[in-house]
């Protein structure tokens, strides 16, 4: 697991920030580029300009928008300097002038003395500081890399885990073959936005690539066509793929719920076991299709359960629990399915 410190300056003035509609420009201090944006959300210039310091936090770009400008322009220029003066010398990484505006040439100088870098950038100052935020969120975002496969299915992030060998990616396979989508084989990076979500993709290198035992790598893009692939997807859901053991008892009724914990944050788990015979992509699509209805309210097995209880409750007392009726309905079922 592993959690970014900070993003240089530099890397705003990358093709990643033109691409998402924040193009920037650099207009003084260049010797500061190597700064870090540690915190992702912008600061407002009111405060540092109106002398409030203790309620400014580091780490944040300082962004100077119109009323900013016009209130610089109002001033002398002996009390610009002063006033920039002491702005700059705080401990941000960089200045934004948003809405394309001009800023004085005190602003140049003071910049260049501090060694702090000015971007000027054309988005007006309310979707400047959105695109920015949502930039710097997620080049800030808790990352870990997980040996695992990240499909989607249904709409569903599903993370399937397990040892190597145990068919992670034969499962993957099939499940393509039925219509879902592929996000990452093998190597899976997951990055932590906000408190609740999960951010599931797969490296440049090896977007789009399987690795498959005896058939070696194939690209998923090429073979199934463009709708069989995404570049990434929350995750919502795990499996963990397990060699069946028959000395241990497995959940036959699914009414305790199991978490598995990526950065922090609790996933619902599935335990799986693979076995021959058993067709482990129908039983992982089940799953997802399962998840979706639990993640409506609909929990067949609770459903199930309170139904039985209420009818244990209006007969005999020596009746079994609702938990051991389920029980030996799930074996009355095997055995006729088994036969005689």
């Amino acid at each position: 697991m592993s959690a970014a410190s900070g993003v240089a300056v530099r890397r705003l003035l990358g093709s990643r920030s033109d691409a998402l509609g924040l193009s920037v420009e650099l207009l003084a201090g260049a010797a500061g580029l190597d700064r870090l944006i540690t915190n992702p959300h912008p600061q407002k210039t009111g405060l540092a300009l109106a002398g409030f310091q203790e309620y400014l936090r580091p780490g944040r770009v300082l962004v100077f928008g119109e009323s900013e400008i016009r209130y610089l322009e109002n001033l002398d220029a002996d009390a610009r300097s002063r006033t920039l003066r002491q702005a700059l010398i705080l401990d941000f990484p960089c200045v934004l002038i948003t809405g394309g505006f001009v800023p004085p040439p005190e602003m140049t100088i003071e910049a260049e003395r501090a060694g702090m870098p000015v971007l000027k950038t054309a988005v007006v100052t309310s979707t400047a500081i959105a695109k920015l935020t949502s930039i710097l969120e997620d080049s800030l975002a808790e990352r870990t890399v997980l040996h695992a496969v990240l499909m989607d299915i249904l709409g569903l992030g599903v993370l399937i885990v397990g040892e190597s060998g145990i068919g992670k990616s034969d499962c993957a396979l099939d499940l393509i073959v039925r219509g879902h989508r592929l996000v990452a084989d093998d190597t899976v990076e997951i990055r932590r936005r906000s408190e609740t979500i999960l951010i599931g993709t797969c490296p440049e290198l090896t977007r789009h690539h399987m690795e498959l035992r005896g058939l070696g790598l194939i690209n998923v893009k090429e073979l199934f066509g463009i709708a069989s692939t995404r570049s990434s997807k929350r995750v919502e859901l795990v499996v963990r793929l397990e060699r069946w053991d028959t000395s241990r008892e497995y959940d036959r009724l699914g009414l305790d719920d199991a978490f598995y914990e990526v950065l922090g944050l609790p996933v619902p788990l599935i335990h799986m076991p693979v076995a021959p015979g058993r067709n482990i992509a129908i039983l992982v699509e089940v799953a997802a299709r399962n998840q979706l209805l639990r993640a409506r309210g609909h929990h067949a097995a609770k459903m199930l359960a309170d139904k039985l209880e209420q009818q244990l409750r209006s007969g005999s007392l020596a009746t079994p629990s609702a938990d051991e009726a389920a029980g030996h309905m799930v074996d009355d079922v095997d055995e006729e399915e088994t036969g005689p």
